[in-house]
């Protein structure tokens, strides 16, 4: 096929490289513009971009698909579908429709459960049993259209939002390709309308952790919020990313360091598996140890 593909993040490389190992001719790839980054804060290219040049494709980088110039550009390229997947940017109704076969949205979560922009954190910060990834053709709402395919997956114990994130993006471009390869026999299953939720974005000032709250509760803020941004507090007056944990036995004041870094919560207790010190790079909890004294209270 003819494709689009429309992408920015880490997330999206794996599909942008499946498609095009598959034989797919993707005429253009769309992309964020280069943003400032590092300390020179200089304009770096996206993952994606990266990856659309070391393959040899036409990359694009519009502000906006608002305007008519770029919406003519885009149906100018006379693709028989597009592909995208956290692009960014919200297609206007012209863009969607200029592919002869539309836009297909590959999205990480079970729809209509997390619609939205957060999906894969806000599973396990709300403790969900499974997640998983949904083909779904695109539509002028957030993510309301009807999907076309989905593979659900279990979320571990102690899985973070890095280690899901990954898997879905595997998953993810696993299940576009077989997609595409079975385009006209796929049926277009309107979502329901009972079950719907939103992942709202991710705010910083979600992360820092409560102990006064049930374990379970900080189990899951802690995994979901890792690698970023990334749960937090003060551990002998210096502030520590929480980057993984689980769930301990033990009771005790909230805030109270049972045993190395085992936690008191408002109920049950939870064992602080990673971590990363201010100015200083993610640990293990044994390595983070050494040398360092949390003292009898974290807050």
């Amino acid at each position: 096929m003819r494709i689009i593909f429309m992408g920015t993040p880490d997330f999206s490389v794996p599909v942008l490289q499946a498609l095009h190992d598959a034989g797919h001719d993707i005429v253009a790839v769309y992309t964020q513009p280069p943003r400032p980054a590092g300390r020179g804060k200089k304009d770096r290219p996206g993952a994606v971009h990266q990856r659309a040049e070391s393959l040899g494709l036409s990359v694009r980088h519009p502000a906006t698909l608002r305007n008519d110039g770029a919406q003519a550009d885009f149906a100018a390229l006379n693709a028989d579908i597009a592909v995208v997947v956290a692009y960014g940017l919200i297609l206007p109704p012209a863009v969607l429709a200029a592919p002869r076969l539309g836009c297909l949205n590959i999205h990480a979560s079970l729809l209509p459960r997390w619609r939205g922009a957060a999906p894969i954190h806000r599973a396990i910060m709300a403790g969900d049993a499974q997640t998983g990834v949904c083909i779904m053709q695109m539509e002028a709402g957030l993510d309301t259209g009807p999907v076309l395919l989905r593979q659900v997956t279990d979320i571990d114990a102690q899985e973070t939002t890095g280690g899901l994130h990954d898997r879905l993006s595997s998953m993810g471009a696993q299940l576009i390709v077989a997609a595409l390869s079975k385009l006209p026999d796929l049926a277009a299953v309107p979502q329901p309308e009972e079950g719907v939720t939103y992942a709202s974005k991710i705010n910083k000032a979600e992360a820092r952790v409560d102990w006064t709250n049930p374990a379970v509760e900080v189990d899951r803020q802690i995994r979901g919020l890792s690698p970023f941004p990334g749960a937090w507090c003060e551990i002998g007056g210096e502030r520590v990313k929480l980057l993984g944990c689980r769930l301990a036995d033990g009771q005790g004041e909230p805030g109270q360091v049972l045993s190395d870094l085992t936690i008191a919560c408002g109920d049950g207790a939870v064992a602080i598996t990673r971590l990363q010190r201010a100015g200083g790079r993610a640990q293990d909890a044994e390595a983070a140890l050494r040398g360092f004294d949390p003292g009898p209270f974290v807050i």
